[in-house]
């Protein structure tokens, strides 16, 4: 793809000239055909210009993210197709690309700015109810927010990141017990020097040995043991007992004041611990291994008790028998959620008719509205609507399979491409055109206006 600055102020004197010549021909009724088609052309020279101008702002390798998503994706190729749109394909999980529309994207400041990395470590402050605790970062987010370790995420403003300190000895050669200067490297790089005391213990042997346990030492080392893993669900369940019988309306108008309060729990976590309770509930009769952490527990809180069996069986074999982390039980369940991409032309075919669904940004005033294919791309598909082309993905499109709507959309389409391609319209024809992109078949109204408006503009067929 050329340079887009350039492309655009190449397009961009197009335009002017053409803005020249019409100017020059106004008012002249004989230069009438002439006057159309240099319309026309200015109307793609303006479109054109408008989506490299939507794909200026972006560069191979920007971070990107979405207004509606968490995720954070990075672009690998800026495309204009031979429709005329623009396409920003991006990379969300580092391997597949999908094309994305402009409109939908943002670059990603905080990811620009590098201000953190994967395998940092950040200490959770403000009022969250982690704060003082350090995380390792094991994956960034979009708008600042990391994913660390247990699989919890913070935004942006709950962390701060932490940096590293060094020491390093010097003198080292310096006789046991004596005085040793070390040199403190701070996070400002300044230079701090301390006087520390160097003890040092020669030929001290510690023998550790191993004594067995008797077999009540067992069974209470296995007892206790259940106890420190199911404290969660402990909690979680005598959380859910005070919720359920209000025990707290004594001192408390509302469970959450309750919790925060008493035991110093934000407004999420009760709950959490209370979904994970239900969770192992739902998990005890198929066996043994249970979850033993509240992060475990909290990608299967909202799947159907059945399908919590399922999944955490699932996992449980991932992890060779053994209780799985929170990020194996996270990976199946987003895998069950996720729709796989697949080719436009295992969708449907060139000529096929549906309902427009679904689109977001600009282009959600043609919601409802019937589209014709026209092209089969790779992940998208280029569809006719009554004034023109879209790129759409398969889930935008709801199928109609009514014989005769079928055969006769593409005529209407063609008819109200004719009108549209007269030279100004009425604000009224422009009104009922619209209209008509929105009627799957015509009455015998609509189909009397729209020979009116025909006769009156003088198309021919």
């Amino acid at each position: 793809m050329t340079d887009i600055t350039e492309e655009i102020l190449v397009l961009k004197n197009q335009e002017q000239s053409l803005h020249t010549s019409l100017d020059n021909l106004r008012g002249q009724r004989s230069k009438v055909k002439e006057h159309r088609q240099l319309d026309k052309e200015l109307a793609g020279i303006i479109c054109k210009r408008q989506n490299y101008e939507s794909l200026a702002r972006f560069t191979i390798g920007m971070p990107v993210n979405r207004a509606d998503s968490k995720l954070l994706g990075q672009v690998c190729e800026l495309k204009i197709t031979p429709g005329g749109l623009a396409e920003v394909w991006v990379s969300w999980d580092g391997e597949v690309e999908i094309p994305e529309s402009p409109n939908l994207l943002q670059p990603d400041e905080w990811a620009i700015a590098q201000i953190i990395s994967v395998g940092d470590h950040v200490i959770i402050n403000g009022s969250h109810e982690s704060r003082g605790e350090t995380f390792t970062v094991i994956r960034l987010l979009a708008r600042g927010a990391v994913e660390t370790t247990d699989e919890i995420v913070f935004e942006h403003e709950d962390w701060e990141k932490v940096e590293s300190c060094k020491e390093i000895a010097i003198n080292e050669d310096e006789e046991p017990g004596n005085s040793t200067n070390t040199i403190s490297i701070t996070p400002e790089n300044q230079v701090v020097e301390e006087a520390k005391s160097v003890v040092t213990v020669e030929n001290l042997t510690v023998t550790v040995g191993i004594d067995e346990l008797t077999e009540d030492e067992e069974q209470e080392r296995h007892r206790l043991e259940s106890k420190v893993e199911r404290a969660f669900y402990e909690a979680g369940t005598a959380l859910r007992q005070l919720r359920d019988k209000r025990l707290y309306r004594s001192t408390h108008g509302t469970f959450e004041a309750y919790c925060l309060e008493r035991f110093g729990m934000q407004r999420a976590y009760p709950y959490r611990l209370m979904d994970a309770a239900t969770v192992v509930d739902n998990l005890s009769p198929i066996g043994d291994i249970l979850p033993v952490t509240e992060s475990q527990c909290r990608p299967l809180a909202r799947l159907e008790a059945t399908k919590q069996c399922e999944v955490w069986q699932q996992a449980v074999e991932e992890a060779d028998g053994k209780v799985p982390t929170g990020r194996i039980v996270k990976g199946i369940v987003e895998r069950l959620k996720e729709r796989p991409l697949f080719k436009a032309s295992d969708f449907c075919c060139i000529g096929d008719i549906f309902t427009l669904t679904k689109l977001e940004g600009a282009e959600r005033k043609y919601n409802g509205c019937w589209a014709i294919t026209k092209e089969l791309r790779d992940f998208t598909i280029a569809v006719d609507v009554h004034d023109t082309i879209l790129a759409v993905k398969p889930d935008n499109l709801n199928p109609i399979d009514l014989t005769d709507v079928r055969r006769q959309l593409p005529e209407t389409l063609k008819r109200i491409r004719q009108l549209r391609e007269c030279d100004l319209l009425d604000r009224c024809a422009y009104t009922v055109l619209e209209s008509l992109g929105r009627q799957t078949y015509l009455t015998e109204v609509e189909e009397l206006v729209l020979s009116c408006l025909e006769q009156h503009y003088r198309v021919k067929d």
